[in-house]
């Protein structure tokens, strides 16, 4: 009679709970491969005291032949200027990142629009290291 008797399946979960978490890893590590790392590449200059800041700030990039880069656009004084006081609400800070040889005379007019937009703080992009 033992013979004849219906037999209930079983759903084994550990194999499956296996499949899965190979499969979020596997997820994980492709959607990790997909995101570019974007980037642009500068000649910071060096500081022995260069700090990390707690939030992120805007940037603002200076290049060498005296263009000016922000959310990765060419832009001009006074554009930047109109664009740094529309998130000036949400953002105070203002980082300056400048090829090395970037005159004197562009970072302070860079740091004269950010202030007359309304950034309160602003600071130079460095490399630690010696100088």
């Amino acid at each position: 009679m033992r013979y004849f008797e219906a037999r209930k399946g079983r759903i084994e979960i550990i194999p499956m709970i296996d499949i899965m978490l190979f499969l979020l890893v596997f997820f994980i590590m492709i959607t990790l491969r997909m995101i570019p790392a974007t980037g642009i590449s500068t000649r910071l200059p060096t500081s022995s005291n260069a700090q990390v800041l707690p939030k992120t700030p805007l940037v603002v990039e200076l290049r060498s032949d005296g263009r000016l880069l922000f959310h990765d656009k060419a832009v001009t004084l006074t554009q930047l200027e109109q664009q740094l006081a529309q998130n000036a609400t949400n953002h105070r800070q203002v980082i300056l990142a400048g090829a090395k040889n970037v005159t004197l005379q562009q970072l302070v007019s860079v740091m004269d629009a950010c202030r007359r937009a309304g950034i309160s703080q602003m600071g130079i992009a460095t490399r630690a290291g010696q100088p």
